[in-house]
């Protein structure tokens, strides 16, 4: 009885708190979306036209704005116009370090003709015997592998339990271990401090269908 009663409860949790989680993460991107309705002159706002707000308008905006954004500087005039900003922002110090940073990330992680993180690699770090989870990001500049005398490869080692931060190291390619698994279950493991493993993952799944098979 303790058994099933135990059971029952571990597949309950398992459905509910990735859902709860879920919906909070999407709560807090709608809430921060919905702000841009700050955008419209204050004469133009729902509140002002109408009374009261309207939820989810903010989320229209913002997609209506990325949508002309992105239409408008597609073209001949808008790509002169993002070299000429992109110019001016190249000429302050602080500014052109922080924005030409996260362009040059953004622009690798949103680019649909990239391999990044394809590849989910296990490498010996920060020494002999202990293997580190990382991924490989590219091949490295051919005047590391000159320096170096090898052919190197540059992976980014994650942070647990926050995979957005971590550090990036130039290793011999011929020392990585490439692992048969997806990048996702990767970060799953990582972001769940090792206990969530894709054998896990596998497990949980067959189990939740398991149960639903019996309850049916």
């Amino acid at each position: 009885m303790l058994t099933k009663l135990r059971k029952y409860i571990i597949t309950g949790l398992l459905i509910w708190v990735p859902l709860g989680i879920t919906i909070f993460v999407i709560r807090v991107l709608v809430n921060l979306m919905d702000q841009t309705i700050v955008l419209l002159p204050p004469a133009w706002r729902p509140e002002a036209l109408f009374g009261f707000n309207i939820p989810g308008l903010g989320i229209v905006i913002s997609a209506m704005v990325i949508f002309i954004t992105g239409f408008f500087l597609t073209n001949f005039a808008g790509k002169r116009l993002i070299k000429a900003w992109e110019n001016i922002l190249d000429r302050i110090p602080l500014v052109r370090s922080i924005y030409s940073s996260v362009k040059q990330v953004t622009s690798t992680i949103l680019s649909s003709d990239n391999n990044t993180f394809n590849e989910v690699l296990l490498i010996q770090y920060p020494r002999k015997g202990i293997w580190t989870l990382c991924f490989k990001t590219s091949d490295s500049p051919k005047s590391f592998n000159e320096t170096t005398g090898e052919e190197l490869i540059t992976v980014f080692v994650p942070t647990t339990p926050n995979p957005t931060s971590g550090f990036i190291l130039f290793i011999p390619k011929d020392e990585a271990r490439k692992l048969d698994i997806d990048v996702e279950d990767a970060l799953k493991l990582v972001m769940s401090l090792g206990v969530v493993t894709p054998e896990n993952i596998l497990k949980t799944s067959h189990e939740i269908k398991h149960t639903s098979k019996l309850e049916q």
